[in-house]
This record gives C-alpha cells, structure tokens and sequence, in this order.
C-alpha cells in the first residue's frame, strides 16, 4: 500500500516518511485547501524525500476558492510549474473547472495548457514525463459528467484523479459506492486515489473495501500530535 501525505510546508515531511509515507503531495494553505508551496519549501522537501526514498508532487493552485482560472492565474501557474519541474519534483498536482448551466464543467482548454506546459518544462530540464495528478476539483463536477472526466482526463495523459467520491465533508464510508464505480470505470487507464477523512483508523477498511493500492491525507500516516 502507498500511502501519500497530504503536507502542509515542509515541517512535518520528515515524520511523515519516518512513519510509512512514500509519497508526498506537498502544498501550502491547507485551510483553503491548498496552494502552491514557495520555491525554498519545494526544493528542501525534494531533497529530504529523494534522499529517504519518497517521491514528492507539488500542488499548482494561485489562491483558494474555486478552480476557474483567468489567463492571468493560468500564467501563474504555468511560472510555479516550471519552477517545480526545475527543483525535482516527481510531478505536479492542480485541476481545473468552468461553470456551466449544471453547475461545473471539466475547463478542457485550461488543462490542455497546462499538461502542454508541464511537458516543455520537463523536456526544457532534460526529464521524462512526470506524474499529474487531478485534484478535488474533480469532486465539484456531478456525477455523471465525472465519467466523460475520466475519459477526457486519460486521453490528456493524467496520472490519477485524487477524489472524495462525494461531498467535502461527507465520510468517506459513505462515498465507497461511487468510488468504486470510478475506479471500475478508469479501469488501468489512471489511477483513482480515494482522500479525504482517511486516517490510520479507516485507511485499511477504506483499501478493503475499494481494493486500491494508493491512498491520500493528512492523517494517513501515525504522526505524533
């Protein structure tokens, strides 16, 4: 089981590795949900996590609130992925939605010019492709359009979909249902990573029961309060 830890800043990386992590979705502002850690915070979490046989993805998100983007945000992105391509990290996490008369819609020309940016930033620094993970943003979209995301999002060549499989706030007990029918419905296209009220109490219930291999959060791993 891969457990990937859902850190704040650097502080408690290395804990969080010492205690089972091999992978880390570092980021910043967790009380908006994350944005986008600083450049010093990415390069020490990278060198700590390559030396201790982790892998790190950076989230890419310019502020809190929603994730539709204006060409504005989209360029700041486009900067803060190519600074953390540059320091190392082994990929990059963001999302991307519009509005519609349904509410949220997949923003396909915003993820396009991100996927497109993120591969120049890799061939500019001489690395292969690197993983992209699709944030909860993914959980604004119903459930129906999140099937044709799933299809849209595999033919952009993403790594995997981080999602709660329902409502923020909702246990995750609940959302296992439709967690399955995405994990069923991606197939071994990309990889549906469950988060979200998954701790050390629930993690292996959580796996059982979806008969996953990943698993996201930040109390994924035992750490000392």
């Amino acid at each position: 089981m891969l457990y990937e830890f859902c850190a704040e800043n650097f502080e408690r990386v290395p804990a969080a590795i010492d205690a089972g992590a091999r992978r880390v979705e570092l980021c910043d502002n967790l009380a908006v949900g994350g944005t986008t850690p600083s450049a010093g915070v990415i390069s020490a979490t990278v060198g700590y996590a390559h030396e201790h046989d982790a892998r790190v993805m950076c989230m890419i998100r310019p502020r809190g609130g929603d994730f539709h983007y204006n060409q504005d945000e989209l360029r700041m992105m486009e900067m803060d992925l190519g600074l953390a391509v540059s320091a190392g990290v082994d990929g990059l996490v963001f999302g991307c939605c519009k509005p519609c008369a349904g509410g949220w819609a997949l923003d396909e020309l915003t993820l396009g010019a991100l996927v497109m940016a993120a591969g120049c930033a890799t061939e500019e620094c001489k690395r292969g492709p690197i993983d992209i993970t699709f944030h909860m943003a993914f959980d604004q979209l119903s459930p129906e359009a999140q099937l044709d995301a799933v299809d849209t999002l595999a033919d952009c060549g993403i790594t995997r979909i981080l999602t709660h499989g329902g409502a923020a706030g909702t246990p995750i007990e609940d959302n296992l249902e439709h967690l399955s029918r995405l994990i069923e419905y991606a197939g071994d296209r990309l990889t549906i990573l469950p988060g979200g009220g998954i701790s050390t109490a629930n993690r292996d219930t959580v796996a059982a029961a979806l008969g996953v291999s990943e698993l996201h959060g930040t109390k994924i791993v035992p750490l000392e309060v």
